[in-house]
């Protein structure tokens, strides 16, 4: 009896929009906070998105990676790319919100930045930033602060 591989074919599906007051080109960190502080607002546990941007910085998509708890979130670089390479991203932003109100990244939230910048240089897809949320708009970008990791 012959051998039987499985043919797979892979699709993104198309899971609603949200609203932005802006031209959805990311110039500056602000932006980014921005869109999505009304996401993550009043949230009870951390949520940790990818923003998918095509070569001219323009958001294109928007892909929500994991949901944790009140102050962890599980990402591996895999669940992070397979967005960004099914949705053809020149570049990303990851975006995460700490339910406590305090955006100061943490030591776990700086190495897995730092992972993250890694494997994107070997893939091809430039992590551009990592936003912290915080209570009331607040917020931290971990590249304004020279703390994105990898080589940039």
């Amino acid at each position: 009896m012959p051998y039987r591989v499985t043919r797979y074919r892979l699709l993104m599906v198309k899971d609603g929009s949200i609203t932005t007051t802006w031209d959805r080109q990311v110039r500056q960190s602000k932006d980014v906070a921005d869109l999505m502080a009304p996401l993550v607002a009043n949230l009870d546990r951390e949520h940790f998105w990818v923003l998918l941007l095509n070569g001219k910085n323009v958001v294109v998509g928007l892909n929500l990676v994991s949901i944790g708890s009140l102050t962890a979130a599980l990402v591996h670089p895999r669940e992070v790319f397979v967005g960004a390479l099914l949705g053809k991203a020149a570049s990303i932003v990851l975006v995460h919100n700490h339910p406590s109100g305090d955006p100061t990244p943490s030591a776990e939230d700086l190495a897995l930045t730092k992972r993250l910048c890694e494997v994107g240089d070997l893939v091809g897809i430039k992590v551009l930033d990592h936003i912290v949320l915080g209570e009331g708009g607040t917020f931290r970008s971990l590249a304004d602060e020279g703390l994105l990791g990898g080589s940039r």
